[in-house]
């Protein structure tokens, strides 16, 4: 019967896409070329991975209306991670483990075992006890129908941990053994638990892999732990950390204990945007990463999700990103190459000054496009640079490289009469020579990469198209702008 139950959820589900899709295809703030749900809500990446020629994205879905609510798993598949193609929902409210209009089926991964597509997720119920959060197994044969393991849960909440407080499984594979890292919270500090198995099925708890003493919050949202080279990397989404919507922990791992012991430490993305990545190895080999580009209402930034609600929907994913290291062991998130195959209507210029009379730059239609220059740090005496996007109808967004102050900020409160807020970011320029920007924008969003992609900037913005003006000028004195390059972009979403 509870076959039935989540197939007849499913099926359900669909029927509001289908009856809804082409008004929310038409909404003007709709994105041209970042990834979106069909109709409704999405937030958190769930289950990325390459499977059987193909990548698959999961996501957190609410498919009837453009708020949190009732969390299905949404489902994808691309040849290139830019045009997608929209599978029936993977996973839907069925159980009593997981299904509360509250709740449901929260955030978790995939990986392959025995041929079948396996995810493990979160089933989030209330049965009149508060909230309570377990790690339960779905699978498939042909990784596009799901089918809930009868013994789910695998897993509930260890002692001293609140049942509210233990969800977004990520599960890889070391040797022939299977490992599962979870979030949770206890005595009101930040942990990510390590559990293992040999058949993905029948799970022990192992260590805690590490936790915060205070200094990283009170919960890890998403952790993700995976290594590139000789070195691991956790990252985590932690409440209670201020402004911090994602950090990053470089170091070391022992499989023989268990514990992670970290050296290093540093932001992803400084903007108010960027939330709970997931990683996944793509097949040749590089490690990407792919967050949801919003934020939570628990943090001390926030205003609201935006208005996209009022168009049907609500959320997108920001542009995938690879994780390199730098020589200092410190990460890199550059966008992913295949963006490239976007590019349209190509401007170059030259070696050109720039001083306190605003310069017209141009970028595709100025809405969607893809912008690269570096400031010459060298010849640049300026005290500040600022470049205004999506400018027209006396608004703007503002982008400030303090030279000064090492500095960065960017500035929406006059961007669309909507969205508020400065995101700021330490620029390190000491002994440099020069400082690359690359940007990215689109209907609703701006994400700008500077400083070798280790100063990140990912903010939602919902500008009319008539702010499509891009001008740069300095305070102070002059700077000194090359290798300008900039394109407009394809649409992947007609």
């Amino acid at each position: 019967m509870s076959k039935e139950l989540m197939l007849r959820n499913i099926e359900r589900a669909q029927r509001a896409i289908d009856e809804n899709r082409e008004t929310v295809k038409n909404g003007r703030m709709r994105q041209r070329y970042h990834f979106m749900g069909e109709t409704g809500w999405i937030n958190d990446p769930n289950g990325l991975i390459y499977y059987k020629g193909k990548y698959h994205f999961f996501y957190q879905y609410n498919p009837y209306y453009g708020h949190w609510d009732y969390m299905h798993w949404g489902h994808a598949v691309s040849d290139d991670m830019l045009h997608w193609e929209y599978l029936p929902l993977a996973l839907a409210p069925s159980e009593s483990y997981d299904d509360h209009m509250r709740g449901g089926c929260f955030s978790g991964s995939a990986i392959e075992h025995d041929g079948k597509l396996f995810l493990m997720y979160t089933g989030v119920t209330n049965d009149g006890k508060g909230f309570e959060q377990t790690q339960c197994i779905a699978y498939s044969e042909d990784g596009i129908h799901f089918e809930k393991y009868d013994g789910n849960p695998v897993l509930t909440p260890p002692e001293g941990v609140p049942s509210h407080m233990f969800r977004d499984p990520k599960v890889w594979k070391h040797g022939d053994t299977y490992y599962m890292v979870c979030g949770a919270s206890r005595d009101n500090k930040a942990q990510a638990l390590l559990y293992r198995s040999d058949d993905m099925l029948h799970w022990t708890f192992f260590n805690v892999l590490a936790e915060s003493r205070g200094e990283w919050g009170y919960m890890w949202e998403c952790p993700d732990f995976y290594q590139i080279g000789d070195k691991y990397v956790l990252m985590v989404s932690p409440m209670g950390a201020g402004e911090r919507t994602v950090v990053y922990m470089v170091g070391d791992f022992d499989y023989e204990t268990g514990k992670f012991s970290y050296q290093i430490n540093g932001e992803i993305d400084w903007g108010y945007d960027y939330y709970a990545p997931q990683s996944f190895v793509a097949p040749d080999g590089r490690r990407l990463i792919v967050a949801w580009a919003n934020c939570w209402d628990w943090m001390p930034f926030w205003k609201d999700w935006g208005p996209t609600y009022k168009e049907g929907w609500c959320g997108f994913f920001n542009i995938p990103r690879e994780v390199r290291f730098m020589p200092d062991h410190t990460l890199q998130f550059v966008p992913i190459k295949e963006l490239e195959k976007l590019r349209k209507d190509e401007c170059k210029l030259d070696c050109f000054t720039v001083g306190k009379d605003a310069v017209q730059l141009t970028a595709g239609d100025g809405v969607s496009f893809e912008m690269k220059m570096k400031i010459d740090l060298v010849k640049t005496d300026a005290e500040e640079l600022e470049l205004d996007l999506r400018c027209g109808n006396g608004r703007k967004v503002i982008c400030v490289f303090d030279f000064k102050k090492g500095q960065m900020c960017v500035v929406r409160d006059n961007s669309d009469g909507w969205s508020q807020g400065t995101s700021r970011s330490t620029m390190l320029l000491q002994g440099k020579q020069e400082l690359d920007i690359h940007i990215f924008s689109d209907q609703s969003s701006i994400e700008i990469f500077t400083n070798q992609y280790q100063n990140n900037h990912a903010n939602n913005i919902f500008a009319e198209n008539t702010q499509n003006q891009i001008e740069i000028h300095t305070y102070g004195g002059e700077a000194v702008i090359k290798d300008y390059e900039a394109y407009g972009m394809q649409e992947c979403f007609l």
